[in-house]
């Protein structure tokens, strides 16, 4: 073997080590399983925006007269389902903002539907339910999993000798999933005065009109996971 392929292979196996002691495949490892944490993520609250739309149409059905509460709903999952198609790649900060907004705008949506017996008992409407609740459960779970993958990930590239390959590779901390707008944190106050207002359905042939009054309702709706 001539003296410059000893000389290359030397500086290959030279780099080998300079690589592996320095935890630069430690942080790749480590950075990848952030990416396969925060799609995760993406999935279920891709999943859950999906299911809004046929939720509000459902309740629609039986209450139509309350729309700035739909109104308020199908804007709030339009922010989340912008949020996932962000170009560049998503934000998990902004993701679990309009995520918590999406939340919020659901209280007083199930406290409303709380007030219609035959709505609570439709079929549709409980499958829907079930799934979003489903859902939500997978939400939090993914959100455990990936900010301990990013807490992993950041607290390794901060330590010595990682923190000079870091410098030298520019990996940058990564943001963990979680609220940072103080007003999607609040929960909001539900006003049930107007839902017992009465309402008029078609009459049958040669019939008069009935009114009928839907029950109002203190029930607190259920928390949804921000």
């Amino acid at each position: 073997m001539s003296v410059p392929s000893r000389r290359r292979i030397a500086l290959l196996a030279a780099a080998l080590a300079l690589t592996t002691g320095c935890g630069y495949n430690t942080i790749q490892t480590l950075d990848e399983q952030v990416n396969t944490a925060k799609g995760q993520i993406e999935v279920q609250l891709q999943r859950r925006a999906d299911l809004i739309p046929n939720l509000v149409n459902t309740v629609k059905g039986y209450a139509r007269q309350e729309q700035q509460i739909f109104t308020d709903v199908a804007r709030a999952q339009a922010v989340l389902t912008g949020a996932l198609a962000r170009p560049g790649g998503t934000d998990p900060e902004e993701l679990a903002n309009a995520n918590a907004n999406l939340s919020r705008s659901l209280v007083p949506f199930f406290a409303f539907a709380q007030a219609y017996p035959q709505l609570k008992s439709d079929q549709q409407f409980i499958r829907l339910q079930d799934e979003l609740t489903g859902t939500e459960n997978r939400i939090g779970v993914a959100r455990q999993d990936y900010n301990q993958a990013v807490q992993q990930y950041n607290t390794y590239i901060r330590r010595f000798p990682a923190a000079l390959t870091a410098k030298a590779t520019g990996a940058q901390p990564r943001k963990y999933f979680e609220v940072t707008d103080a007003s999607a944190r609040t929960v909001p106050t539900v006003d049930m005065s107007d839902v017992g207002r009465p309402t008029t359905t078609n009459a049958p042939a040669g019939g008069a009109a009935t009114t009928t009054t839907p029950p109002a309702t203190t029930t607190t709706p259920p928390r949804t996971t921000p």
